[in-house]
């Protein structure tokens, strides 16, 4: 699988996806290129990080249709269309269809590359906040049905004695059950504890809040 994030641009025009593969090399960017739609989704399902640069009219399977595609399969990476400027309705029906931003031919190589920058970007971000997020739900997996308990109280926003008394404990051993808590999900402070909790959604205390 390849993990480098690349460029991944899908072009039935031969000159046009040259040109495009020239303008991302030049700039540092790793690409790969595509003659059409189904060569791309050939390979999607070995690729990792990166973003998507497509041409809304191709044959066979047409950008819309290829944002349909990604979405069935799961692929999360973002797209970018390229329009034509009697092509904005399909644009707008891009966008809908998910892709983050589009672009009008001619299209300006430096509006291009930010684009693509900031494609890329959120992307990355998007991949780190899913490993932190299973990180942080591997750590609640190895919580006792006790110490849940525990922490659905305290990122409710309720003290030890509150804790204690709608479980029917001491408020001692609420102290130890959250000395567990804290060390097991490797929090530093309870703001922190808080903060992991709401990044995956989770406990009673998260959904009422």
């Amino acid at each position: 699988m390849s993990t480098e994030a690349r460029v991944h641009v899908i072009d039935d025009d031969d000159a046009a996806r040259d040109s495009l593969a020239f303008l991302f090399e030049s700039a540092g960017i790793a690409v790969e290129t595509y003659a059409s739609g189904a060569a791309f989704l050939a390979a999607a399902p070995t690729l990792a990080d990166g973003c998507i640069v497509t041409d809304v009219r191709m044959p066979e399977i047409n950008g819309i249709e290829l944002l349909k595609r990604l979405k069935a399969q799961a692929i999360a990476l973002p797209v970018i269309v390229i329009t034509g400027h009697a092509d904005i309705a399909l644009a707008v029906e891009a966008m809908k269809s998910g892709a983050v931003d589009f672009m009008e031919k001619p299209f300006d190589d430096e509006a291009m590359l930010r684009a693509v920058r900031a494609a890329l970007a959120r992307q990355g971000k998007a991949r780190e906040e899913g490993r932190e997020k299973a990180d942080i739900r591997q750590r609640l997996a190895a919580l006792t049905n006790r110490e849940q308990q525990v922490l659905e109280g305290l990122v409710a926003g309720h003290a030890n004695k509150r804790i204690a008394h709608d479980l029917d404990i001491s408020p001692r051993t609420v102290e130890i059950y959250r000395a567990h808590v804290m060390t097991k999900m490797d929090a530093a402070s309870l703001s922190e504890l808080v903060r992991m909790a709401l990044i995956v959604g989770t406990t009673g205390g998260v959904a009422e809040g």
